[in-house]
């Protein structure tokens, strides 16, 4: 359910970070890190040509280094704050980060299973699950409406972005973990609707 939280914004806009070695390289990232790619940078500063006229004065970012980079890019063209939000970080891959699938597979030969049997609520080895972050998603909600002037910009990750959206339209985890975001997408997020910039 929609969080009851006044601070929570009534509408926000969410971007993914730019391209990284890693998603090229088909590495769970988590809350390690690698450099954006040349494309990346590039799709941070198409998304920040497309926001020129939004009303962006805030950009609330997670710390990990691929959307702060991203956030920097998109709020120095829009001449907005960064503000870092710990809670937007994307979920923690533990044990499996900077590993491929075929890594996995190898070194966790029952992780690939035991994740389908319970996707939700599986956490990563070591790590953490959607329905662990899910309660840090509505802490980084109400931590950017506190921060935020005009319409919040918030820079984050696929795997959290799927459960920032999920708590503000009130989506249950099935129609949650089907939700994708490609990298240069924003979503304009307003109550309970959401569409595509």
């Amino acid at each position: 359910m929609i969080p009851q939280d006044r601070h929570v914004p009534e509408r926000l806009l969410l971007a993914r970070h730019g391209q990284t070695v890693w998603n090229i390289e088909h590495r769970l990232q988590g809350q390690l890190d690698s450099p954006l790619t040349d494309e990346g940078i590039a799709q941070a500063h198409a998304i920040a040509d497309r926001l020129g006229g939004a009303g962006v004065l805030t950009v609330c970012s997670s710390p990990l280094g691929r959307a702060m980079q991203t956030a920097v890019v998109i709020a120095d063209r829009l001449g907005a704050e960064v503000i870092e939000v710990p809670e937007l970080a994307d979920l923690d891959h533990g044990t499996l980060a900077g590993m491929t699938w075929d890594e996995i597979d190898a070194a966790y030969p029952t992780a690939r299973e035991e994740r389908a049997a319970n996707r939700y609520g599986w956490a990563f080895p070591g790590g953490e699950s959607y329905a662990q972050a899910r309660s840090r998603a509505r802490k980084a909600l109400s931590s950017c409406g506190w921060a935020s002037e005009g319409t919040p910009l918030l820079v984050s990750h696929e795997m959290i972005g799927r459960m920032l959206r999920a708590q503000l339209r009130g989506l249950d985890a099935s129609n949650a973990l089907g939700l994708r975001h490609p990298h240069g997408v924003v979503f304009e997020i307003d109550g309970r609707s959401e569409r595509m910039l």
